[in-house]
């Protein structure tokens, strides 16, 4: 591959926002910076006068890697579904399937939390393997570490159990980090403080190399 076709290794996160969500989305950050890559997604910037699908599709466009967690397909309290997951993972298809070169060797990891439900909810992707985290951290650390070395070709990643343990470490770290930074740990485990979070993560990964 020619280097100007190369996309950096932005791994572009798609997966609900919520607050019963935001352990996995904090440990996939965790693994994807341990694992070399940089996490993205449209958290990081909050307010820019930017719309929301331009800045979606400008961080896609950037990323090589794109992991998407359909595990939000249930009707809510207003009866319908959240399509934001899926629509985000089509803008994902077209930008590698119809792209340029460089677009065309992006690399797609789908995620449920209910094995083979995705086949129900988008029969399109029949013949795609799709991940099962089962809502479990463990689990997801494992899958996304794995698929990562595997995509990537990269040597020297650590094991799935090596992360989950620096990530507990960082986890226990993580409140000295937030009294020095003058950020609470209520204000952290909000979606619109992703941008501080994955910071802690980089400071925390620059002191602690693997």
């Amino acid at each position: 591959m020619k280097k100007s076709q190369k996309l950096n290794r932005g791994a572009f996160i798609n997966c609900p926002f919520d607050r019963q969500y935001l352990p996995l989305l904090h440990a996939q950050v965790f693994a994807i910076h341990d694992a070399g890559f940089i996490a993205r997604c449209a958290l990081e910037v909050v307010e820019t006068g930017e719309a929301r699908l331009a800045k979606i599709c400008r961080i896609i466009d950037a990323c090589c890697y794109g992991i998407h967690d359909l595990s939000r397909v249930e009707t809510g309290k207003s009866g319908l579904p959240r399509l934001n997951m899926a629509f985000e993972l089509g803008l994902f298809f077209g930008y590698k399937t119809s792209g340029n070169a460089r677009q065309r060797h992006k690399k797609i990891l789908v995620l449920d939390s209910k094995r083979y439900r995705y086949l129900r909810t988008i029969s399109d992707l029949a013949g795609r393997d799709a991940e099962c985290h089962s809502d479990s951290v463990k689990e997801l650390i494992t899958i996304v570490r794995n698929w990562l070395k595997t995509t990537s070709g990269l040597k020297n990643i650590p094991g799935g159990a090596a992360i989950l343990r620096r990530y507990r470490q960082f986890q226990a770290d993580l409140p000295g980090m937030l009294k020095l930074a003058k950020v609470s740990k209520r204000e952290i485990q909000k979606l619109a403080f992703f941008s501080d979070y994955r910071e802690f993560v980089i400071a925390w990964l620059e002191t602690n190399p693997s």
